[in-house]
């Protein structure tokens, strides 16, 4: 089989005119050099701009620059982000997610925290508690980094929120990677869902807002 029949998977993150349109002259743009859209996702909308998450395949051995490029190319259009991106998106999973949980809530945290990242497109989920010795994990996601972090100074946390990745309680790692984190409370303060994206996109607030229902909903069912 020659090179020329892989694909590479991308996602692509656009911030574009909310008129009608718009978005099928991206999808021309990037047709003309080769590139495939398997899915769309809506992110936010509201002030007449539209963020939207593409992903896309292009052929093996194109550089990912053409793709910014290409959306780039029609009016108004300005590309957030561009990662590799394995699968499709997973947006709707999230009642599906909650029942996986509630059928065996003994294991059910270390089931939400891997289902998360690819509901909100995220690295990585961590669950942090607290206990004599101060904030430690409860439990990981696969992709979790091993490096820990000591007492973050927003543990325990009373509302969902994007945390700022360059602070000193940042592991360096995680700052030389450009890790976007945003954050909720699981049910309680003092049990917190930690999420981490290496490279970007920034957490916007409608995923934010998002991060935060989905939390609520299957803090319900966890056991304390």
């Amino acid at each position: 089989m020659s090179m020329e029949a892989f694909t590479v998977s991308f996602l692509i993150r656009v911030q574009l005119p909310d008129r009608p349109g718009t978005l099928g002259a991206v999808a021309s743009a990037l047709g003309e050099i080769g590139a495939d859209i398997l899915s769309v996702d809506v992110v936010e909308r509201g002030g007449g701009v539209a963020i939207d998450d593409l992903v896309v395949e292009l052929p093996s051995g194109r550089l990912p620059d053409v793709l910014i490029t290409a959306a780039e190319s029609i009016d108004g259009v300005e590309v957030d982000a561009v990662r590799p991106y394995a699968g499709v998106l997973d947006t709707h999973r999230e009642l599906e997610l909650v029942e996986e949980v509630a059928e065996e809530p003994s294991k059910g945290l270390a089931v939400f925290t891997e289902g998360v990242p690819k509901i909100i497109r995220a690295g990585w989920a961590v669950v942090l508690g607290h206990d004599a010795k101060g904030v430690h994990r409860i439990t990981a996601s696969s992709a979790a980094p091993e490096t820990r972090m000591t007492n973050p100074p927003w543990f325990p946390l009373q509302r969902a929120t994007v945390l700022d990745g360059e602070e000193d309680w940042v592991p360096e790692t995680w700052q030389e990677l450009g890790t976007e984190l945003a954050a909720t409370p699981l049910g309680k303060p003092d049990r917190v869902l930690l999420v981490g994206r290496p490279g970007g996109p920034m957490f916007r607030a409608a995923e934010v807002a998002r991060l935060a229902h989905l939390a609520g909903i299957v803090s319900v069912v966890l056991p304390d």
